[in-house]
């Protein structure tokens, strides 16, 4: 059993990069590995800014292949066949030789049995598994043909305490490596990851990030505990700083209080975006004037503490000259500067968009019930912002400060709050806007550029989705289910080609409405997956779906699938599919039906029973509007059973008299049919299926 332990030194690998390297690297050596059949107690991979780890340990010096008999072309096979099959196995025609099978008579060629040092594949494969990692972003430099993430400087590669020996690319490996990242002068020698490790924590150096974190997470706590502060969660910006140092070392830092006078998200942004900080926030909520962030090296003067704070002091003042700027420029005398903002090729400009806009969000205002005008306005200077100075500098601000600025020039709070939430939804899981003004405005802006990117043919494929349009289809999605509002989507998506073709916005996709209504199909079927709607539930919804009726159709399959496996579940599914599974039998043996069934000649109790009963729930849907209660409607027809199954029990339907037969399947077609005004029942499996 042996250690084998491989460092590439490089330039500094940007945070983003570390995290593949670290785990692809390590896959592709597992993967060697286990198919040699070598194996290894433990191993794990590390990193910090120029360092990539790999260890493995306990691992085999050797492993024993034993000989084993490859079978090959069939005697009568043509002499090229039979030259292949001894090429591709590096042997001559004469090492063949004849076997009987089962299948007849074949060549057959015996391996040796050999012994295979774990040493000598290591030399053979480092440079090939290196050569074939696939970067996201790569780079060449100097004279070299090497792509890499930046410059790689040495390889130290050692196993079982001696030296791996190969060339890739201009790069001879050693068992030695620098010691100064930044001089890249001193070098030292090592033979076992644990000394290598305790060499460098001597230094200051640690090199396990998972140590790092823990060092970080630490003192962050310990400082907001004695602060009595707290910082948002964010994952990202903390593995990012994580891979970003080698020898933490956090630092408390401030800023002038007269900048907590800027909106929140300035300051947010500017810190954690700019200049990878960690705002401070108090028990309240409320953003402070203190920020945590983590060096490099020691501050043992004060100097990092003291530069970092002139930087985000410079920072924050260019932020406060845009704020006081933008806040002050007139928001409706604004709307005529987005002429000279194109919203993409083909599509028009901004302007062209806001008055796009305007006259579907005053469609939308009408199903809603809520002033028009107000509606009309949020949509004239919702984009405004974009002209703004603060939105360029921080383009992930656009909606919010437009928000602010509106706010700031007096216009109505849901005006004003319409705005900051038009681009809500912003993922799966994310805030979706809940007042009416926020709703109509940021459904009108998503079908607008739903329809607009369909008609230029500008549509999602399998594997891309450029314009986040998968997104947006989500979003109105959400947005209306989750305001449990029936939107007649499928009309505003009509009424909004028609504005694009009143500004001579023709398009290129004749068949957009089309697939533009099955694409929000396919992520309404998505939304319902992800809301653990069971399979056949979700194909019964969308076999009767109207993107008018959104709320409402996954209202019933919610309920229905809450419903299924418990008892009212069962009498339904039963009741139908006894009924069906009879129905079905004689179409296919081509009994014509006709929907009309004749209550005069029935013969028994049973049969006016189920009649009875059948036109009770008919009379139950032709009185109900769109405030059904889907769950009264399930047990309405739950209550049906036992109609229907003394019906099926008693009443033989298969009967010789032609016209008696004919009148009982119509009966069950009509129950059929009475079932599906809630749902498709003929998808729904049985409880025992």
């Amino acid at each position: 059993m042996a250690e084998f332990f491989l460092e590439l030194f490089s330039e500094e690998i940007p945070a983003g990069l570390q995290k593949n390297l670290r785990q692809n690297l390590l896959n592709e050596f597992e993967k060697l590995f286990k198919e040699k059949s070598i194996s290894f107690k433990r191993c794990f991979s590390l990193s910090t800014p120029n360092r990539l780890i790999i260890v493995f340990e306990k691992l085999d010096k050797q492993i024993k292949i034993l000989s084993k008999e490859i079978k090959g072309p069939k005697i009568d096979a043509s002499q090229q066949a039979i030259e292949g099959f001894a090429r591709s196995n590096n042997i001559d025609k004469k090492d063949l030789y004849k076997s009987k099978s089962e299948k007849g008579e074949f060549f057959f060629y015996k391996t040796k049995s050999k012994t295979l040092e774990t040493h000598d594949l290591l030399e053979e494969s480092i440079p090939k598994l290196l050569e074939n990692y696939q970067w996201k972003k790569s780079m060449k430099w100097g004279e070299f043909n090497l792509n890499w993430g930046r410059p790689l400087k040495s390889i130290m590669s050692i196993f079982d305490k001696k030296l791996i020996n190969f060339v890739f690319h201009h790069i001879s490996s050693s068992n030695s490596t620098f010691i100064d990242k930044d001089l890249e002068e001193k070098k030292k020698f090592f033979t076992e990851f644990k000394t290598y490790e305790n060499y460098f924590k001597k230094r200051g150096t640690l090199i396990d990030h998972n140590k790092r974190k823990a060092l970080i997470e630490k003192e962050f706590l310990k400082i907001l505990n004695k602060k009595k502060l707290n910082i948002e969660d964010n994952p990202r910006l903390f593995e990012e700083v994580v891979n970003l140092v080698e020898n933490p070392n956090v630092l408390l830092c401030n800023f002038d209080k007269k900048y907590l006078s800027i909106p929140k998200e300035i300051l947010i942004l500017t810190m954690q975006s700019h200049q990878k900080y960690f705002p401070t926030f108090d028990k309240k909520n409320n953003i402070t004037n203190e920020f945590l962030i983590v060096t490099n090296i020691k501050d043992k003067k004060g100097l990092i503490k003291s530069g970092n704070e002139r930087v985000v002091e410079a920072r924050l003042s260019d932020a406060e000259f845009f704020w006081n700027k933008d806040k002050s420029q007139n928001l409706v005398k604004k709307v005529s500067e987005l002429k000279s903002i194109n919203f993409f090729k083909g599509l028009g400009t901004y302007f062209h968009k806001v008055q796009r806009m305007r006259k579907l969000g005053g469609v939308i205002s009408d199903e809603l019930l809520i002033s028009k005008e107000k509606v009309e306005l949020s949509a004239s200077i919702c984009k405004t912002d974009l002209t703004s100075e603060l939105v360029g500098e921080f383009p992930e601000l656009q909606g919010i400060m437009g928000g602010y600025f509106s706010t700031n020039q007096g216009f109505d709070k849901d005006i004003s709050l319409a705005i900051t939430e038009q681009y809500l939804p912003i993922g799966l899981d994310s805030k979706i806007p809940k007042k009416p003004f926020s709703v109509a405005l940021s459904i009108t802006d998503k079908i607008d550029t739903l329809v607009g990117f369909f008609g230029i043919n500008e549509k999602p494929t399998s594997s891309k989705d450029p314009f986040a349009l998968r997104r947006i289809a989500l979003g109105v999605i959400r947005t209306i289910i989750e305001n449990k509002k029936d939107l007649k989507v499928k009309d505003l998506i009509n009424y909004s080609s028609n504005l694009y073709q009143d500004q001579e916005l023709n398009f290129l996709n004749k068949d957009f409405n089309k697939e533009l209504s099955s694409f929000l199909k396919d992520r309404f079927k998505f939304y319902m997956k992800n809301q653990q709607i069971r399979f056949d539930i979700i194909d019964a919804t969308l076999s009767s779906f109207s993107l008018n009726k959104l709320f409402s159709s996954f209202e019933k399959a919610k309920i229905l699938n809450k419903i299924i496996n418990n008892q009212l579940g069962i009498d339904i599914t039963s009741s139908y599919k006894r009924a069906s599974n009879i129905l079905d039998s004689e179409i296919k043996n081509q009994v014509e039906i006709n929907n009309t069934t004749d209550p005069g000649i029935f013969k028994t109790e049973f049969e006016k029973n189920l009649f009875k009963k059948i036109n009770e729930i008919k009379k139950y849907y032709s009185n109900i509007d769109n405030d059904e209660n889907f769950l009264q409607s399930l047990s309405i027809l739950a209550g049906s059973k036992k109609e229907v199954f003394e019906f099926l029990d008693n009443v033989k339907v298969n009967e010789d008299n032609e016209t008696l037969r004919k009148n009982r399947l119509e009966l069950i077609n009509m129950l059929c049919k009475t079932f599906q005004n809630f749902i498709n029942f003929q998808l729904i499996k049985n409880y025992n299926e």
